[in-house]
């Protein structure tokens, strides 16, 4: 239950209630009013830079398209060539840059073979044997020469000391001198265009600085703030020795965690972001935003092994990432419900323990919220939409259009 709720949980779980009691569980269930108010959040704290929406942390057509059309956002930070290619075809967007280098040959082919979408799907690269790859393509198509759109990424984790790395492991290119020697690999390499260039903390925006240790809260603060600086000054110093020797469209950076820094850096064009729309329990140990819930799952309760333990159906929805409690789900609704240490959330059956788990009864629901906020698609069909009082409008997950780009 979010901090500081109350009865306004007590309104919610009712609500939720109501509008779905209709609907056989487990389900899953966006709150468009909390996605909205989102929404607007993340318009105001990125204080006029526009938002690139990250499609790996939404997985829904339908909710791709409300973020896409509101004023402070534009284009998609796609995870997939597969992915992009799909929202390009099916007039998501005209403006998709694909998050991580592929090796698709397959998807490869299709990109290639498609003159109406390489103008609008942006590659990621980090080194020349990617370049190798798409030329590769390219002939194979018969398409050699003509234009590709690159980005590279410039890994922005944080090196505080020789042989300490903090931050995630994305791209071989970390200095100025290592994005320009490449930038000129790409401007000399025919039929290829350098547009932009990319960088993600997620030593910052993916990890939360509110936990419940005040002591670690504090370390991880002093990290991100001398992390910030030290990126200030390498991001600016790589963005001017690319453009020493070719233009940039776009300086892609950040992620919902790190508006705040991210946006200071003047280099930086544009952000990305697509957790904040959804609310994960993750981003419940910020202390510098609080996104509502807007997306949530509900289990039934099946089995009452004890007075004080009720037995969900399912519930295993497990985040990936490094292993351990914080990858679980969180029991939201009712308040006061907790895994039990030994069993976790199942596969098949999830026993929640506590004072509110004595007043569930064989039949009663208990809502949920997964850890991230994309992997949720993954594991329905449809998004039941719920908006103020209106009956619950259902929309597909890439899931239940058949549609898996892991």
């Amino acid at each position: 239950m979010m901090r500081g709720d109350g009865d306004r949980g007590v309104a919610a779980r009712r609500r939720y209630e109501a509008a779905t009691c209709h609907l056989e569980a487990p389900l899953a269930l966006v709150d468009r009013d909390a996605f909205d108010a989102n929404l607007d959040d993340l318009g105001a704290r990125a204080a006029g830079l526009p938002i690139r929406v990250a499609s790996k942390s939404v997985r829904c057509r339908y909710l791709l398209e409300r973020a896409l059309a509101a004023p402070h956002t534009a284009g998609v930070l796609s995870y997939s060539l597969t992915e992009a290619l799909w929202l390009y075809g099916n007039g998501v967007s005209d403006d998709l840059l694909v998050g991580y280098p592929t090796a698709d040959a397959r998807a490869l082919d299709r990109f290639a073979a498609d003159p109406a979408a390489r103008p609008h799907v942006t590659l990621m690269i980090d080194a020349p044997a990617q370049l190798d790859l798409v030329d590769a393509a390219m002939r194979r198509m018969g398409t050699a020469g003509q234009e590709v759109r690159v980005c590279i990424e410039l890994d922005v984790s944080w090196r505080p000391l020789p042989g300490v790395h903090i931050g995630s492991r994305r791209s071989p290119v970390v200095t100025p001198r290592q994005a320009a020697e490449l930038a000129g690999l790409v401007a000399a390499r025919p039929g290829f265009r350098l547009v932009g260039l990319m960088g993600y903390e997620g030593q910052i925006a993916g990890v939360g600085d509110a936990s419940g240790n005040p002591l670690r809260a504090g370390v991880v603060r002093r990290m991100q703030e001398r992390s910030a600086r030290e990126l200030a000054a390498r991001r600016a110093a790589a963005v001017r020795a690319v453009r020493e020797v070719c233009p940039l469209e776009f300086v892609n950076g950040g992620g919902t965690g790190s508006f705040e820094t991210t946006r200071a850096d003047e280099s930086v064009t544009e952000l990305a972001a697509g957790s904040g729309l959804l609310g994960p329990a993750l981003f419940d140990a910020y202390s510098r935003f609080r996104p509502r819930p807007a997306a949530l799952f509900a289990l039934p309760v099946v089995r009452k092994p004890a007075r004080r333990v009720a037995t969900l159906f399912s519930g295993g929805y497990v985040a990936s990432g490094e292993a351990g409690p914080s990858r679980l789900p969180t029991p939201h609704l009712p308040a006061g419900l907790r895994f039990r240490g030994v069993e976790g959330a199942g596969e098949v059956q999830t026993p929640v323990t506590g004072r509110a788990a004595g007043r569930l009864a064989v039949g009663d629901r208990v809502w949920l919220r997964h850890a991230k906020a994309g992997e949720l698609a993954e594991r329905f069909n449809e998004y039941h939409v719920l908006a103020g009082d209106d009956p619950v409008r259902t929309v597909p997950t890439y899931r239940g259009e058949g549609m898996s780009f892991g």
